[in-house]
């Protein structure tokens, strides 16, 4: 008997039903179909950040959103960049996710990350910025090359990723990610 496919859950940044981020992560997704399960949660649920209601019971979209970081085996990201930064809406999913503090579901999570822009720089400054936030979660970030998709307008065509060569840097990059999810899972089977 086979083991089971790693599961992971991509979090794309964008709420847009055309979002560019979202066509990425989807069509990774049956990229990858023979390796690993990557199953989209959208972020339309998950309400602003409020302590006051941070309390059992949290609001659905929020338990749905940690509920799905914990039952994943790793997380992929995916953000715009909006003003040279991440977007609102992830920012405010991974504030969030960093909570309760001390046993927040994202952290100890292996997490490969990427962002795209329309413009040439293909959205570094908001991936830095979303991989500043991810370590004060202490997530653990999958240690590669910064993937970047420059020019995304021209790579996405009818909701799909149709650049190829874009496509196989993020499978790598999720070989790297399924290779931190074996160590993780060598180490807890060592330790038993």
């Amino acid at each position: 008997m086979s083991a089971p496919k790693p599961r992971l859950l991509g979090i794309s940044g964008s709420l847009r039903k055309g979002s560019n981020n979202t066509a990425i992560l989807s069509s990774l997704a049956d990229a990858i179909r023979d390796r690993a399960e990557l199953v989209v949660l959208p972020l339309n649920k998950v309400p602003l950040y409020d302590g006051d209601i941070d309390v059992d019971p949290v609001p659905a979209g929020v338990a749905a959103l940690r509920q799905a970081i914990a039952d994943a085996d790793g997380v992929i990201i995916a953000t715009p960049e909006y003003n040279y930064g991440m977007s609102g809406v992830l920012k405010n999913a991974l504030d969030w996710a960093s909570r309760p503090y001390g046993k927040a579901t994202l952290t100890g999570k292996p997490v490969l990350t990427f962002s795209s822009s329309p413009a040439f720089t293909g959205g570094v400054r908001a991936q830095a910025q979303l991989n500043e936030t991810l370590t004060a979660i202490a997530a653990q970030l999958v240690l590669r090359p910064q993937t970047v998709i420059a020019s995304v307008h021209e790579k996405v065509k009818e909701g799909r990723l149709v650049d190829e060569t874009t496509l196989g840097y993020l499978k790598a990059g999720v070989e790297d990610l399924l290779s931190n999810i074996e160590r993780n899972a060598a180490v807890i089977r060592q330790e038993s």
